[in-house]
């Protein structure tokens, strides 16, 4: 459990560079909500790490074992790309920047491939809600270094010392990948012909052809609406006419501690009533969270809202959200074969990231259309389809784990 902890931070701050250190960056530099929109795009890396996760499933890196190995070069070479960020300017070198955050997504997801299969290689069945659940939690937890101690570090020093500071904050990963232990692999692809083509031969046998494709749809549409929603969650607190120390201090520590208070209440949830049902409770919470945001916007209207009405809205989707994204990890997890743990895990965690690639890169001009309000309503009906799979994916009363 210690080390889903502390991978689930080392996994998690890459993720939110991109989406919120990055993003206010940008917007405080004068680059407009179009062009942070359209950046969403080169994350397209989450989308597609299923196409080199079998060369990560076959091939082991000639130190630390089969997936500490591609841990560990991922992670330092993070370290690196995180650090560049800061030395150049939006206005001048936009491109540059566009082509370190498209490289920067691309080590990150190979490292969520070797960190996925690595987890779920260490923790036996029963172990998988409450082990995916401090994971998931972790990895939000890491969102508060470059989310909200970075922007109020931005607010005293220069943006390539907050970079460099963000990227030192994923030294103690590397540590800790050292340190770590792991179990003897069942079962290794003899070719890489076989890494590609046997996991996905073995799910649509397992589960047959067509449940198979109602739980890619189920993946794909159940975090939609909540993904487009928080997709530029920084760029909204600064539209409502908050300062960035605002937004550091008091919107990422409320977060923190209903982070860790989701964690805590998901992971024995689904110790107690299983998988299944933690995806109905914790869906109906991300939407509930995403009406929330609606509000919010209704109240900034006219002047700043309160920050007690700005605390409760972060506080909730942070909890909310939290929670459905472990109950949903978890059900992934389920979903996988140990055998083929890495390409299948990627494959359906990279179906999940579609919408965070592809339809938030639509948000700023939905935004711009639409407004803040009317796209927050937007999102919490798309949160709709999702919660229907949900009666052919984990019927009620007939799905526990």
């Amino acid at each position: 459990m210690g080390i889903c902890l502390t991978l689930g931070f080392s996994s998690g701050m890459p993720l939110y560079v991109l989406l919120t250190l990055l993003t206010a960056f940008l917007r405080s530099e004068g680059t407009d909500l179009k062009q942070i929109g359209l950046f969403s795009l080169l994350m397209i890396p989450y989308t597609w790490k299923f196409l080199w996760s079998p060369f990560i499933d076959r091939y082991s890196l000639p130190f630390l074992g089969r997936r500490r190995g591609w841990i560990l070069i991922s992670q330092i070479l993070l370290v690196v790309l995180i650090a560049l960020l800061g030395f150049f300017t939006p206005s001048s070198h936009l491109g540059t920047i566009a082509f370190l955050a498209l490289a920067l997504a691309f080590l990150s997801a190979s490292q969520d491939i070797a960190i996925d299969a690595f987890r779920r290689e260490l923790l036996d069945d029963e172990e998988l809600g409450l082990g995916n659940s401090l994971f998931v939690n972790a990895y939000r937890v890491a969102g508060l270094v470059p989310g909200g101690l970075s922007l109020v570090l931005a607010q005293y020093f220069s943006w390539q010392s907050v970079f460099v500071f963000t990227a030192l904050c994923m030294v103690p990963g590397v540590f800790i990948t050292f340190l770590s232990h792991e179990r003897e692999a069942a079962c290794v692809p003899k070719t890489l012909k076989a890494a590609v083509i046997d996991p996905w031969r073995e799910f649509l046998k397992r589960r047959g052809i067509v449940h198979a494709v109602i739980i890619i749809a189920f993946v794909f549409f159940y975090k939609l609406g909540d993904s487009m929603a928080t997709a530029l969650a920084t760029p909204f607190y600064i539209d409502l006419g908050y300062d960035l120390m605002t937004i550091g201090v008091i919107a990422k520590n409320v977060g923190l501690w209903s982070t860790v208070v989701g964690g805590l209440l998901g992971g024995m949830l689904m110790l107690r009533i299983g998988i299944g049902r933690a995806l109905w409770l914790f869906g109906f919470g991300q939407m509930i969270t995403v009406l929330l945001f609606a509000v919010l916007a209704k109240n900034g209207e006219q002047e700043i809202p309160p920050l007690w009405l700005f605390s409760l809205v972060i506080g909730a989707e942070s909890l909310g959200a939290g929670l459905g994204t472990a109950a949903f990890v978890s059900f992934i997890s389920s979903q996988t074969n140990e055998s083929y743990t890495a390409t299948q895990f990627a494959l359906l965690t990279s179906l999940s990231a579609l919408p965070r690639t592809f339809c938030n890169a639509t948000t700023g001009f939905l935004v711009e259309n639409l407004g803040w309000e009317n796209f927050f309503w937007l999102c919490a009906v798309l949160c709709i389809p999702g919660m229907l799979l949900l009666f052919k994916v984990a019927p009620l009363g007939k799905y526990r784990s």
